[in-house]
């Protein structure tokens, strides 16, 4: 008897390792938690965001236009089945998309194109508050041009390359000559609102998006800027869609901005903290540990909206290793300190001086480029005041404000290429 007990001990260990065994190999299903899609003029994006990782395929059809992606391993669920009302009319590459079960296991995924695109399929890792995501980008054959598209909003005629400039023009503050110039210097400011589509930035106890106030804020700050006289702006996003950091910077230059303003609202682990900052970029460190943890911060908004590995700006990279910065470091600290005292005229300052960091999104090299919390988001007080109509005119004025007080200081330089005034 008692040698029987041990033949059917072990039989039940040999089986329950056997069951074991078994279940680590099984594939597991998958589950689509959750889609978004972000359409824009630059690019659409969808995201599908799901609990574990999964394998994927994608493949471009032609006649009519489509992208067929499938997913393996994953559970047709209510999530996928919503799918089709996620697409806008308005939607600039995307007419419909479709899902469906191809075959036992896989789930395949039709997305309708208004025309050609050249995708980019990629999966993230989790990071803050995402799970696993699978991400497909939809651009243009033609990458949008923010040169022509400023020109194209303006009315202004394409710029000439044998134009010439003579003294450059003085912005606002100066007198204007008694005689109009046929053509005269166009100085350009290029605002970018923080963060932005998958990556929220900040987010208040009240349940305000940073993502919303910087744009918000930053179109005020436009219709401002593209109504004093000389002066235009464009926006780096102008809609709630995520912009790589090294793209903003490509961007500007693109367009060759005389200035780059990056637009944030601050958020600390305390609630207290409150006021406005201005930070420039650091090439020996960080002016506090402050500013340090926040340009980490910032720099981190990549891993959040999501950015593709596999595709690298060379020549910006060659760019930004080649050209020193100490002069457009210096020219940004002037026009920090003049914002920065606007600032404390309607809010108070966190810090009485400019802050400096190695924040990834001011590394244009030669362009002047500074960084504005222009609050404390996390702070009640400071996330209603963010939220009211009326302050975010107050901040926009006091922003244009410290950039004419630039300016008047520190004339733009002259530039090979001109643009006519009406």
């Amino acid at each position: 008897m008692p040698r029987r007990r041990e033949v059917l001990k072990f039989a039940a260990a040999s089986l329950t390792l056997l069951v074991s065994r078994v279940g680590a190999g099984a594939t597991a299903i998958s589950s689509i938690l959750a889609v978004r899609v972000w359409p824009a003029r630059d690019y659409t994006r969808v995201t599908l965001e799901h609990d574990q990782p999964i394998r994927y395929s994608h493949l471009l059809v032609k006649d009519p236009e489509r992208l067929v992606v499938d997913l393996e391993g994953v559970e047709f669920n209510s999530v996928l089945q919503m799918l089709p009302s996620k697409i806008l009319d308005s939607d600039p590459y995307i007419k419909l998309i479709r899902a469906g079960r191809n075959k036992p296991g896989v789930v395949r995924l039709v997305i309708e194109l208004k025309g050609e695109v050249k995708p980019q399929v990629f999966s993230l890792q989790p990071v803050g508050e995402y799970g696993h995501r699978l991400v497909l980008d939809l651009y243009p054959l033609e990458p949008v041009d923010p040169l022509m598209a400023l020109l194209e909003k303006s009315g202004e005629p394409p710029l000439k390359s044998d134009q010439k400039s003579g003294s450059p023009p003085a912005v606002q503050e100066a007198e204007k000559p008694a005689q109009k110039p046929e053509v005269a210097r166009l100085v350009t400011i290029v605002l970018d609102p923080g963060h932005g589509g998958e990556d929220p930035g900040a987010i208040g106890r009240g349940g305000s998006y940073e993502k919303n106030v910087t744009l918000s804020v930053a179109r005020r700050l436009k219709e401002k800027i593209d109504a004093t006289p000389n002066m235009r702006s464009v926006l780096t996003r102008d809609g709630d869609y995520f912009i790589p950091l090294q793209s903003r910077v490509q961007k500007a230059r693109r367009v060759q901005a005389d200035l780059f303003v990056s637009v944030h609202a601050d958020a600390f682990v305390k609630s207290t903290a409150r006021g406005s900052s201005v930070f420039a970029l650091s090439e020996t460190g960080a002016s506090s540990s402050a500013a340090r943890w926040l340009a980490n911060k910032e720099n981190a908004a990549d891993l959040v909206g999501g950015v593709n590995l596999g595709v690298k700006d060379p020549y910006l990279a060659r760019t930004l290793l080649d050209l020193s910065q100490t002069a457009t470091i210096n020219d940004s600290l002037k026009l920090g300190k003049d914002v920065l005292g606007e600032l404390g005229r309607i809010n108070t300052l966190h810090k009485a001086q400019v802050e400096q960091a190695g924040f990834a999104v001011l590394k244009a090299p030669d362009i002047p480029s500074i960084l504005i919390e222009t609050a404390f988001i996390s702070n009640p007080e400071e996330e209603a005041r963010l939220n009211d109509e009326a302050y975010q005119e107050r901040m926009a004025e006091a922003i244009l404000k410290g950039i004419r007080r630039y300016f008047a200081k520190n004339p733009p330089l002259a530039k090979s290429k001109l643009a006519r005034l009406d």
